[in-house]
């Protein structure tokens, strides 16, 4: 017990400072840099500046970056030849009947509105805008090699037993093929036109996730795939994937649920639409079918969609109206104006 030398006394924190009696003065470290440290955390700061520098790159999550498909579009506007001019107008004239008038124009017994909103657009001509938006993707698809993912590729999974021709990725198809097949999978599944719009959304997401091009090897399972994810994000009565089996005979549920399993790994399970984004996408399909002379029809207002018009209308107006009074600037009368009197000082 006497002993000086046991663990516990050599041990003990006092006998060290005693030991070091002379403290060398305190010198503060200088700061370290999270290089130096190693911890590669990023400042909440710094990850909203890299999602605006890369804001350009993902249209589909961004309302205020251009759409791919529209940039791609304008591609061809930017050198106006003569067979340029002649393909767009073979686009529509397949989309308008010679037979049928082309233009409408409202009179004094009549008014034509165009019937498509941004919250109702019309089914027929979404489907055909959106069809043209992905024949100019295939298009005007960057030419440097792309890796081809093996889901998408048609010659590994076919959606038909008919054999695959060798130069299946070499013809890029026409733009009345693509609407066809989207007609036929909105048209069996009953899908609404607000489907397109975030199927097109889905689709460029993809592209701008997975690094990939949409070419005719894979742009048939690409567009499966968006509208199966779509259909079941948008409509509340989703279709199963064995209903796209009676759509498609000779696919098989096993790849269906393949397919959409490896979009969504490669969506990074972004399923998310946001509002602004869906009307981007919106006006820009119409942007689009003006270019290209694929207007929207036009439909005369009936007595019940005037009423109808007239009582939204008075509803808003209704609602805005204590917004206006208050924001009203009024004048002040000089009757009710005080005016600060001076009182003379009395000295004593």
């Amino acid at each position: 017990m006497g002993n000086t030398t046991s663990c516990c006394v050599s041990s003990s924190p006092k006998l060290r400072r005693n030991a070091h009696s002379r403290l060398e003065p305190y010198r503060p470290e200088p700061e370290l840099s999270r290089e130096d440290t190693g911890c590669n955390l990023q400042h909440i700061s710094d990850r909203e500046n890299i999602d605006d520098l890369n804001m350009e790159y993902n249209p589909s999550d961004h309302p205020r970056a251009s759409t791919i498909f529209l940039s791609k579009s304008q591609t061809d506007v930017a050198v106006p030849n003569k067979k340029v001019r002649e393909k767009r107008k073979s686009l529509y004239i397949n989309h308008h009947p010679p037979g049928q008038t082309r233009r409408k124009y409202s009179s004094c017994s009549t008014i034509f509105l165009d019937d498509s909103t941004v919250s109702q657009p019309n089914l027929k001509y979404t489907i055909k805008c959106v069809a043209l938006a992905i024949y100019y993707h295939i298009k005007n698809r960057d030419i440097d090699g792309r890796m081809l993912l093996d889901i998408f590729d048609e010659k590994l999974h076919p959606l038909s037993k008919s054999e695959v021709p060798s130069d299946y990725d070499k013809h890029d198809p026409e733009q009345k093929q693509i609407y066809r097949f989207v007609r036929t999978l909105f048209s069996a599944a009953q899908l609404t036109a607000e489907c397109a719009i975030v199927t097109l959304v889905y689709l460029e997401r993809l592209l701008t996730y997975a690094e990939i091009d949409i070419c005719p090897a894979n742009w048939k399972r690409i567009v499966l795939g968006a509208i199966l994810l779509a259909s079941k994000v948008w409509d509340d009565q989703a279709v199963w994937n064995v209903d796209y089996c009676q759509i498609l005979k000779d696919i098989t549920v096993e790849d269906m649920n393949e397919l959409e399993r490896q979009f969504l790994e490669l969506l990074q399970f972004n399923i998310n639409v946001p509002s602004s984004v869906y009307a981007k996408y919106y006006f820009d399909l119409r942007s689009l079918s003006e270019a290209n002379n694929l207007s929207f029809p036009l439909e005369p207002l009936s007595r019940d969609k005037a009423q109808k018009l007239e009582a939204i209308s008075r509803l808003c107006d209704d609602k805005y109206k204590d917004l206006r009074k208050a924001a009203k600037k009024r004048s002040v009368s000089a009757d009710n104006l005080t005016v600060v009197r001076w009182a003379p000082a009395i000295i004593s």
